[in-house]
């Protein structure tokens, strides 16, 4: 079985004076603005989304579910995990990167040791679709674990 999500851009004007939303059927992005000023210029990005907020929220939300699933088949049940997925982008020359990802989890797991939990952890980081989809990009794991 095959899944297939979706999400739609619209563009108008330059690169960059111009801008754009972003649609989805789940209604998540509802004419969510974007734009290179937005990207490069609103570091806090109260003014709209641009695409690494998004890898980082994909990310995040694959590898938590990942490491549920990792936590489960272990014997286990997660009381809470929080990631916090940064994209790092750098002008390299005339274009910019993806330089790094980090995931900075915080997570309670009730029964399970600390190194159970990081072993659990890397598994999730490794066997996570879209850490797979990354994989050009290094990726680090950063765990806080309280048991």
């Amino acid at each position: 079985m095959a899944l297939k999500r979706r999400a739609t851009s619209k563009w108008t004007g330059s690169g960059l004076q111009g801008k754009g939303t972003l649609n989805g059927p789940s209604g998540v992005f509802k004419d969510t603005p974007y734009s290179t000023k937005m990207r490069f210029e609103n570091e806090d990005g109260t003014a709209g989304t641009n695409p690494e907020e998004l890898l980082a929220a994909a990310h995040a939300g694959c590898f938590n579910m990942a490491l549920s699933f990792q936590i489960d088949a272990a014997g286990f049940t997660a009381d809470e995990l929080e990631t916090t997925a940064t994209v790092t982008v750098e002008q390299i020359g005339n274009d910019y990167e993806i330089t790094e990802i980090v995931l900075d989890l915080k997570g309670s797991v009730k029964g399970l040791d600390e190194t159970q939990f990081k072993e659990l952890a890397e598994k999730a980081k490794a066997g996570c679709p879209v850490s797979k989809a990354l994989s050009a990009v290094p990726i680090s794991l950063k765990v806080q674990f309280t048991s």
